[in-house]
This record gives C-alpha cells, structure tokens and sequence, in this order.
C-alpha cells in the first residue's frame, strides 16, 4: 500500500483538521530541534517557520497564504513530553534542552552547533558561518563574509531584494547568496546556472561578472581577421554597459568595442549616420 498523501490544500476546511495533526509528528527538513512552534499567525502547530511557509503557500486559496515572523512566536511544544510552553531553551516539564543553539530573540532552535549559528543585532536574525567569519555592511544592510570587506561594491539594501534568477528573496533566504562585482546579489546556485549558460551580465545592471579579458581578447582578433565588406564599414554611437560611457566603435557583426575600458559589453544607441555610409 503507498503511504498517504498529504493534501495542504484541505486543511484549512478542518476546525480541528487532520492534516495540521499529522503535521505535528513531522520530522523538520530543515532543523534538528526537540520542539516544534505554535505559529501566532494562524494557532497551528509547526516543525519551524519553513514548514509553515511550505504548508500555508500550498494552499488553494491564495488570500490563505501568509508570512511567519519569527520574532512573534511566543509558544513552543516539546517534542519529548508534548507539552506547550513559553519560548525558552529547557522544556519546563521534562527539562530536556530544545536546542543546542537557542535565540531568544529570533525563537529559533538548531542541534547542529556545527553551522555557526550566530544572531546579528544589525540583521535582526540568525545567520550560520561562525561570527568570526562575517560583517556587516551597514550601506548593504546585510552580513557579508569578511574576504569581500574591503573588495565589494556596496548597493544600498542589496540583500533585501529578491533573487533576480528564482525571485525568492534574499534576506533572509537558507541559501548561499554571491556578491557580483557591480555590487548586487543572487544565490549562489543561481549565479553558478547563469554562468554555465554563458550570461556573462548581471540580470539588473547589465555590467559584465566575470573576468572577460580573455574573451574580449579573442573577439579582437575575430574581428581583425573578419572585416566587414566597404559597404558595412561605417561607425556606431554605443554604450557601455560597464563604464556607462558613450562612444562611437566601427560597425561589426561580433560586437563593438568601448574604447574607454575596451569592453564589449555595449549596446548600440544609435542608427548610423547616413552620410558616413
């Protein structure tokens, strides 16, 4: 017999609805902990915050979704003696400690320590990577890794914009998030997709994020040994994408060269000029 389904998208026609029950002995995906929260938002039950996000954003009913903030939940359920309590590290009834890692300002709980949990007063939440390991940008409004203090372009509350690849936002997002060399931020994951498919630009600023002296190098010598015919050798009023400069570059089918920094990240902005063609 295959196990049973879980439909998200009825439990809320439940007064006291079996789905949300079940939920309740679910093992977290996301965390190790011996408790799980009472979501202030709803009065259900769940494994933590994420659970609740997956939960109520697979419902039916879109006016039924909404957001957990984690500063408010103000009870938590033991997972050893079910009993509900205050929000506080040792269970009041079993004494069991809920979690190796304990926030009380966040009411978050994790058992692997080996995250480096860490609370950031000028985030107002959690972050993991030990507190050695990270800073944070007051002009970002985010903690980033202390290899890029002094080596980042600082965009005003770059963090807190949504992933310009998946759109989740980044803020406070589970996953590994990249600072680009323009200054603006992405997942990791989705930096690493983009650069396989050859999207050498950031998806908001069009500037190039990757190393392309190479490239331009090549498409210099393309071009010397692939001239265009005389009918076609006219000049181009261009921008660039990566000095924000204009210029004039001669036309070629591969591209037009800056020749303020010599990129070819441009774009033409202009038709030509019919006198010079």
């Amino acid at each position: 017999m295959p196990p049973p389904i879980l439909c998200f998208r009825k439990f809320s026609s439940y007064s006291s609805s079996l789905c949300y029950n079940f939920f309740l002995f679910l093992r977290c995906e996301h965390y190790r902990r011996r408790c799980k929260i009472r979501a202030p938002c709803c009065d259900k039950i769940f494994p933590c915050r994420h659970c609740h996000k997956e939960a109520v954003n697979s419902l039916s009913d879109p006016k039924d979704h909404h957001e957990l903030v984690r500063q408010n939940v103000k009870q938590v359920v033991c997972s050893l003696c079910n009993t509900e309590q205050e929000v506080a590290q040792i269970c009041v009834n079993c004494g069991v400690k809920m979690g190796e890692y304990f926030c009380n300002i966040c009411k978050f709980y994790d058992d692997d320590i080996s995250k480096g949990q860490f609370h950031c007063d000028d985030c107002g939440i959690c972050r993991v990577g030990g507190r050695d390991e990270f800073f944070h940008c007051q002009k970002c409004g985010s903690c980033y890794s202390v290899s890029v203090c002094n080596d980042h372009v600082c965009v005003e509350n770059s963090m807190k914009n949504y992933c310009p690849v998946c759109y989740e936002y980044l803020f406070d997002s589970v996953k590994d998030s990249t600072v680009m060399k323009c200054g603006h931020t992405m997942h990791t994951d989705c930096f690493l997709e983009m650069t396989k498919q050859n999207q050498y630009r950031c998806p908001i600023c069009s500037k190039t994020v990757l190393n392309m002296s190479d490239y331009w190098r090549l498409l210099d010598m393309e071009m010397e040994a692939n001239k265009m015919p005389e009918e076609y050798q006219y000049d181009v009023s261009i921008l660039c994408n990566d000095c924000n400069r204009t210029s004039k570059a001669p036309f070629h089918i591969l591209g037009h060269k800056c020749v303020q920094c010599n990129s070819y990240n441009t774009r033409r902005i202009s038709e030509p000029d019919p006198e010079n063609v």
